[in-house]
């Protein structure tokens, strides 16, 4: 018994909430234009977003390049250095050497 009246309770509630509710063919109407204005605002928003984010990837693309690029160029700049380094200690040793034997007719 305690349970129907329950049920009865809820269905009275639901049924004055529905009643409470006005619903207009102009209402409804304004209301869907205004959710078509922002599901149109939303698809501009998203292909602007998409063409920045496509933006963005040919951005982060080229400055990958560039990186690989420069980083390419100052591995050669280094071996280059390198090369000038031992050449030097090369000349160096040649120099001693030349030295060496110089003193060495002198004497």
């Amino acid at each position: 018994m305690k349970n129907l009246e329950e049920k009865e309770k809820r269905l009275d509630s639901a049924l004055s909430r529905l009643n409470g509710l006005k619903l207009s063919k102009d209402n409804l109407t304004e209301q869907m234009l205004t959710l078509e204005n922002q599901k149109n605002q939303l698809e501009i928003e998203k292909e602007e977003l998409e063409k920045k984010f496509l933006d963005l990837g040919k951005d982060h693309e080229n400055l990958k390049s560039q990186l690989e690029k420069t980083n390419l160029e100052l591995k050669e700049k280094f071996q280059n250095q390198n090369k000038f380094f031992e050449k030097a200690d090369e000349l160096n040793q040649e120099t001693e050497n030349l030295i060496e034997e110089i003193d060495e007719w002198q004497t």
